[in-house]
């Protein structure tokens, strides 16, 4: 490739835990920044909103922070995120707006989130060394309320619709999940409209089920499929808090969900009390890890990928992962070829991707991924 430009892309991101707590904000950041400064652009999801006008919410008070809890996205050098998440509504609209300009005065753009649905709609576009780079961001595990209307602010939406297929009394019963037609559809209109302006388009999709490894649902599948099939060179998920596979469909990389770039929060949220969690098999991968109090998403939690391409123009582009894992002080690292963490993200992402199309290289500390 001649002009190129490269990215990274991480998780979730929205601790809690600040200086008061003895958690500096500029620490989530440090084990990373080499890997995020060696980058020409740097997109992340924003989970929570930084306001002085938010509500708190019973289900999800975490979600309100201070603003001063903002600078991890400044100490990241990010140039975007996507809002188009869970949790962007949940302090209400006025700080989701707030939050949105809050981090574009501080040189962010945002995507996925805004005052009415075609400023949710709009991606962050960015040119450098001659390549335009767009980053668009949708979710479908907004709470119903959340979409953003014509008028109205909050997040860019695919919902699921959902069927239940009965198979007599001896198997599980089937469930199937596809995206609604129209929001879909305003997602293919998007991609199709950046893919005549720009040379490279990211899809950030927060999507999936929560904690259980391996599980991709259909609506997934097809969301990705179809923003591919309608141009997007990368599509990188997140939501479930652990990484999921990676599949090349078309030349083009999928990331399911590549886990979480930093987070906290001091309780584990109410469901997991529900008999679904507390018995049965999805207690042999879903049982919280006593190491990590603050992170309370299941032990694969403390496995996370950076998502990484570089771009050129004319459809070229490389793709890539860094493996991560947490240290103690819920710091993200990024590992390098030789430890033997890297070898184990590795190896869980190999069972995890084993169903999808997909090959790992291991060159320098990266793992590349192709067809």
């Amino acid at each position: 490739m001649n002009s190129q430009a490269s990215l990274l892309i991480g998780g979730d991101c929205g601790p809690t835990h600040g200086p008061a707590q003895g958690f500096p904000i500029e620490g989530y950041t440090e084990l990373v920044k080499p890997a995020l400064d060696a980058v020409d652009l740097r997109f992340v999801n924003c989970m929570r909103t930084y306001s002085t006008r938010g509500v708190k919410m019973d289900h999800a008070p975490q979600v309100g922070q201070p603003i001063e809890m903002a600078d991890i996205y400044t100490n990241g050098r990010f140039d975007a995120v996507t809002m188009a998440n869970n949790h962007s509504y949940d302090s209400g609209p006025d700080a989701l707006v707030d939050t949105r300009e809050l981090l574009i005065s501080r040189g962010i753009q945002v995507t996925g989130a805004g005052r009415n649905l075609a400023e949710a709609r709009r991606a962050a576009v960015f040119e450098c060394n001659g390549v335009k780079v767009a980053y668009l961001g949708y979710t479908s595990v907004g709470p119903a309320g959340s979409e953003a209307g014509p008028e109205k602010p909050g997040i860019a939406p695919i919902r699921v619709r959902t069927a239940y297929e009965t198979r007599g009394p001896h198997q599980p019963v089937r469930v199937r999940t596809e995206p609604d037609a129209k929001d879909l559809a305003n997602l293919v209109e998007d991609v199709g409209k950046l893919r005549r302006e720009v040379d490279f388009i990211v899809l950030a999709f927060h999507a999936g089920v929560i904690r259980l490894p391996r599980v991709i649902s259909d609506y997934q599948v097809a969301v990705a499929h179809a923003a591919i099939d309608a141009g997007a060179d990368m599509v990188v998920g997140h939501a479930p808090h652990l990484p999921k596979a990676i599949e090349m469909y078309k030349g083009r990389a999928i990331f399911y969900s590549i886990g979480v770039f930093a987070m906290t929060k001091s309780f584990p949220a109410p469901s997991w009390k529900e008999p679904a969690w507390m018995h049965g098999a999805v207690r042999n991968h879903a049982d919280l890890d006593p190491a990590y109090p603050l992170m309370p998403y299941g032990k694969d939690c403390t496995i996370s990928l950076l998502a990484k391409a570089v771009a050129g123009k004319n459809g070229e582009a490389r793709y890539s992962f860094l493996p991560v894992m947490f240290d103690k002080e819920y710091r993200p690292e990024v590992l390098r070829h030789g430890d033997p963490r890297f070898n184990q993200v590795l190896d869980y992402m190999q069972w995890a991707s084993e169903d999808m199309p997909h090959r790992f290289t291991v060159e320098g500390d990266e793992v590349v991924v192709s067809e």
